[in-house]
């Protein structure tokens, strides 16, 4: 069973960055098909962020993301990365990564703890 645990969030401006790490143990990223980054805003519900496929290196990025947000792999350390770039109020919330053992559209049933991003105005 693969352990997922994710680093990085914080307290930031608007319009600041951050770098979020998802780190995997017990198993390797190539064993699984696609990893990906998830948010839940306070009083919302969870909601995809980007998607990459670490057999290919295919990406998807919800429309919320394109242009702002970048996924990244590096499967030899077994670690997804978001880079996340002119962050918004509207960005706050928990972010989580998962994993598939599908393609990018999932299900993804490999989840990690959560890193609080919280970002003020």
């Amino acid at each position: 069973e693969v352990q997922l645990v994710e680093f990085g969030g914080g307290l930031v401006q608007a319009g600041g960055s951050l770098r979020l790490s998802c780190v995997a143990s017990g198993k390797s990223f190539d064993d699984y098909l696609s990893i990906g980054w998830f948010r839940q805003a306070p009083g919302k519900e969870r909601e995809g962020v980007s998607y990459i496929s670490t057999s290919d290196g295919r990406i998807y990025d919800v429309d919320f993301a394109k242009g702002r947000f970048t996924i990244s792999s590096d499967n030899a350390k077994n670690t997804v990365y978001l880079q996340m770039n002119s962050l918004k109020p509207a960005d706050t919330g928990v972010y989580y990564c998962a994993a598939s053992d599908y393609g990018l559209g999932g299900p993804y049933r490999h989840w990690g703890q959560g890193t609080q991003v919280t970002v003020s105005s």
